[in-house]
């Protein structure tokens, strides 16, 4: 009776949690399968709540693998754990031939296609082109995906807004494709917002990392990864109603305070640079200029005008260890295949190219990669505790 009486009392305690969520925001970025990170931050969110409990934030936002990952979160967005759970099933038994094809054959074949281009028809020359093939990527979307589910929950008021960010190769602009309960679509410069209902061309769009993975043509352009013209990523979440953002970013500092090659750079060097500065350069730019408005806003007089400006709540977590370093000790886990091409842009497991990080879907490394993101986010617990319970 004692245990039954303390049970009740410690879920009372845990159902205080409950935020405003309709105005809350959560925004994963990409990289790749770094993603798995963005599981571990989840799992100890989840631990904060009863395992009926819908999502602690009704505006979902992601930009490449985080587009999946909120995708998936969006299906069950009434259960939060089993969201998460779902999640974490998928990322803990992941394999790099469910994402694109990595045998030494797959490879030669899907690259001596690409080289044949140059002397074909006009029209075949259209097909984009890629280091790989992620055609396996569309076909595992299909089994876990499910964007019924997903309108279901936003009809029944689980969920405010599912976004989904792409870049259009063909105008240079930002697109934001989202569904919401109450569409609004927006323009700025070079970035819009655009109300549609999903398809899974929309995830493969977002996360085609340029050159690594083909262009996905939606309508009549072609899109790709949504971190390459993404001037403003904390934009979407903004127009979409937020005013509280968690932010799981797949940036770490401490990969930033050492230097990542001795001499010149090779191209496999500089191709991890570039997607390093794809992924979170914009996005720590943006989170800067935010908090400069914030303290603008919060130093004017009261009753002052602030032209529409309105003070915006962010929680960021990212990773405590730089994660290409990490990736290096499973490097061996890459399919033959892949590890033969790396080696030929200047790759081994000696080196410290951020490109194996973003390549690894392995399970060893993604397990990883998930106690990690949930270590980190359990050291940030009184932080988010208290952020869930701020109006």
């Amino acid at each position: 009776m004692e245990a039954a009486k303390q049970h009740k009392v410690h879920h009372k305690a845990r159902l205080q949690i409950n935020p405003a969520s309709a105005n809350t925001a959560l925004m994963m970025g990409g990289g790749g399968a770094r993603a798995a990170y963005q599981i571990g931050v989840l799992k100890a969110m989840a631990q904060m709540y009863p395992r009926n409990h819908g999502l602690p934030f009704q505006v979902l936002v992601g930009t490449s693998a985080g587009a999946i990952n909120a995708s998936s979160l969006a299906c069950y967005a009434s259960c939060f754990h089993l969201g998460v759970r779902k999640l974490e099933y998928i990322w803990r038994n992941m394999r790099t031939h469910q994402i694109y094809r990595c045998s030494a054959s797959g490879l030669a074949k899907h690259l001596f296609r690409m080289w044949l281009r140059k002397f074909q028809s006009e029209s075949l020359k259209h097909t984009p082109s890629s280091l790989f093939d992620n055609q396996p990527l569309r076909e595992l979307l299909e089994k876990v995906i499910d964007f019924n589910r997903v309108e279901n929950n936003l009809e029944r008021g689980s969920l405010r807004a599912l976004c989904v960010d792409t870049s259009n190769y063909n105008d240079s602009h930002a697109y934001s494709f989202y569904q919401a309960r109450e569409p609004k679509d927006w323009t700025r410069a070079r970035r819009n917002g655009q109300a549609i209902k999903f398809r899974y061309a929309h995830l493969m769009a977002s996360t085609a990392i340029p050159m690594i993975f083909p262009a996905i043509k939606i309508g009549d352009h072609y899109h790709g990864d949504g971190s390459i013209h993404q001037v403003s990523p904390l934009s979407a979440p903004i127009h979409l109603g937020a005013s509280k953002i968690i932010v799981v970013n797949l940036d770490s500092q401490a990969a930033k305070d050492k230097p990542k090659f001795d001499g010149a750079p090779r191209m496999g060097d500089i191709l991890g640079h570039l997607l390093d500065t794809i992924f979170s350069d914009t996005l720590n730019s943006d989170l800067e200029r935010l908090h400069r408005i914030n303290h603008t806003i919060n130093q004017l007089p009261q009753g002052l005008s602030t032209q529409g400006l309105r003070p915006i709540d962010t929680l960021v977590i990212k990773p405590s260890v730089d994660l290409g370093e990490l990736a290096l000790k499973h490097f061996h886990r890459l399919p033959w295949g892949v590890r033969l091409l790396m080696r030929l842009l200047g790759i081994s497991k000696d080196s410290n190219s951020s490109l194996i990080s973003y390549m690894l879907f392995e399970a060893e490394f993604c397990q990883e990669l998930i106690e990690l993101g949930q270590a980190d986010a359990l050291a940030q617990k009184s932080r988010l505790k208290a952020f869930f319970q701020r109006p």
